[in-house]
């Protein structure tokens, strides 16, 4: 049996030691000994869609909750780098802190920022800088998609690609432009469709509709909404609705939704519309 941890120590520390003490090989937790940095990632990138949702819903003691649990992924990732002896929670922490100083001459030196937009521009060029470095380092041609991670949610990757294309001038100056490439990709998804009525290559309309979405991320971005937000809203939005449209249909018929003719779904749909307005 493992000492609990003292109160004596920062939060931190206790956090640190709970770890150690959950990945020891004598006397651990079985299941957190065996978990490597692969199967870790999914928490880690399901904790930050939890911290996400807490935000969005204003719920603080969830919040508080849900940071809690996406710490917890950064000491596991840690506690992991530091057994392979690749990094510790210590070095992690000097290496960001550093580069927040080395990003903020204006607030950590005698650079002039005149506003949040300068700040902004400032942060990306010595981003740019920092990639250019890297790029050298592993001698490897540089671009201006560099750092961009396949690992992002796709919607995410594909702002941040046309961000960084629209940095060096591969961009739509109007946001009418936008629109008409949107027709256009939709055209060509009905074009698919109709060409390959009897044999349909699934590639084929994937590629298609990859297209069509990509366009609309553009859109989205060009209108200063995130897509993922925005879906995301829609999400909660469809759910309250469908819900609603079960309960009515439950309270005011006796019958499910597989027993219901479309059109009266539709009509209930139009109904649940209505709560949104009230």
């Amino acid at each position: 049996m493992k000492p609990i941890p003292s109160l004596d120590l920062s939060p931190v520390e206790r956090l640190r030691l709970v770890m150690t003490h959950l990945r020891d090989p004598d006397g651990g937790c079985p299941w957190d000994i065996e978990q490597s940095f692969e199967t870790i990632a999914p928490y880690t990138i399901e904790e930050a869609y939890e911290v996400a949702d807490a935000i969005t819903e204003g719920d603080m003691p969830h919040l508080e909750e849900e940071l809690g649990d996406l710490l917890l992924q950064v000491i596991y990732h840690t506690q992991i780098g530091q057994e392979a002896g690749h990094f510790d929670f210590d070095s992690v922490a000097h290496a960001i802190t550093e580069k927040m100083i080395r990003r903020h001459p204006h607030v950590f030196g005698s650079a002039d920022v005149a506003d949040a937009k300068t700040q902004t521009l400032n942060w990306e060029s010595q981003k740019a800088e920092e990639r250019a470095r890297k790029a050298l380092k592993n001698n490897v041609r540089e671009s201006a998609l560099d750092g961009v991670s396949s690992a992002f949610p796709a919607l995410m990757r594909a702002v941040k690609l046309q961000k960084r294309a629209g940095r060096v001038g591969f961009d739509w100056p109007e946001v009418d432009q936008v629109f008409d490439k949107l027709e256009e990709e939709i055209a060509e998804v009905q074009a698919e469709l109709k060409d390959n009525l009897k044999e349909r290559d699934p590639n084929r309309i994937e590629d298609e509709i990859g297209d069509l979405l990509f366009v609309c991320v553009n859109l989205a971005r060009k209108l200063d909404v995130d897509p993922e937000s925005a879906l995301r809203r829609c999400n909660r939005k469809f759910e309250t609705r469908f819900r609603a449209m079960e309960t009515m249909l439950k309270d005011e018929t006796k019958r499910s939704m597989e027993q219901t003719a479309l059109e009266e779904l539709e009509e209930l749909w139009q109904r649940a519309k209505k709560f949104d307005k009230a």
